[in-house]
């Protein structure tokens, strides 16, 4: 039976421009870009190379949302790496993710031999989702997903394409909402029963004491997010690989690209770098 993987994208993973202010972590120690079309091409070889797997693309695009918020003279708040959205900031949430990035990586894998098809937590009631609170703060049309309809993904693997999915969602009345694309991943791989969820991001990993820890269980992260040793965007990060291993999924990949042998390397546990999250 082929192994089903989630290939989440990092909005700052795909970057090649400057550090966005409100984004969550540095452009220090990136790696290779995924954002040109290089990167998706390799990523496209990578994911062609991999026979008996099957792929579910996730992404985010949090620099590319800051950029058009701030052109619109708005600026970008977060919460624990989580974007406070307003009803006005929605819009252009939506047409980002769902219009301009969406069709970008789809383009670019699909031009490179990946047979894929576009769509968003919305298609179908992919993703139910209701509003979001953080620390007892209202966030705006920031949803947390409550249920997961796993078919129109199901079905386009069925037929041989990669779905290459947006995070933005609606509530029981069709309502957008902006969806932390970490937690999209995280609930589409426990619906969807994959083995392994793999964060593409531009950090190297889960820093504690100034080296990239290789493995943590989840117990270990935890203390590590009391210690405070885990801080901001990576919080939001880890507890949506809290919620991948809680429902099922055996391990978590957080890290860069580094080419075509990336993927592979990952699914072997033979990386050189980044941190695998597991029960």
């Amino acid at each position: 039976m082929p192994k089903r993987v989630v290939i989440k994208i990092g909005g700052n993973a795909f970057e090649n421009s400057e550090e966005i202010p409100g984004s969550s972590s540095a452009n220090r120690d990136r790696g290779p870009e995924m954002g040109g079309e290089n990167g998706l091409a390799g990523l496209a070889k990578a994911i062609k190379s991999l026979a008996g797997h099957e792929f579910i693309v996730v992404h985010g695009g949090g620099a590319e949302i800051s950029r058009a918020l701030l052109a619109a003279d708005r600026e970008p708040v977060f919460v624990d790496g989580l974007r406070v959205t307003t009803a006005e900031d929605m819009d252009i949430v939506e047409r980002v993710l769902s219009q301009e990035i969406n069709c970008r990586i789809a383009s670019a894998l699909s031009q490179n031999g990946v047979r894929c098809q576009r769509l968003s937590g919305k298609a179908a009631g992919l993703f139910t989702v209701e509003p979001m609170r953080r620390n007892g703060r209202e966030m705006g049309f920031v949803g947390r997903i409550v249920r997961v309809n796993p078919e129109p993904v199901l079905s386009l693997i069925a037929r041989g394409r990669v779905p290459v999915v947006s995070p933005v969602s609606a509530d029981e009345q069709g309502q957008a909402y902006n969806v932390n694309a970490d937690s999209a991943a995280a609930a589409i791989a426990g619906a969807a029963a994959c083995t392994d969820v793999i964060y593409l991001t531009d950090v190297p990993g889960v820093r504690a004491g100034g080296r990239i820890v290789s493995r943590l269980s989840v117990s270990e992260a935890k203390d590590l997010i009391a210690a405070k040793t885990i801080q901001g965007g990576m919080i939001a990060k880890m507890e949506s690989a809290f919620e991948a291993v809680s429902l099922g999924v055996e391990r978590i990949h957080i890290g860069q690209w580094h080419g075509e042998k990336t993927l592979d390397d990952l699914l072997a546990d033979q990386a050189s770098s980044g941190t695998t999250i597991h029960l």
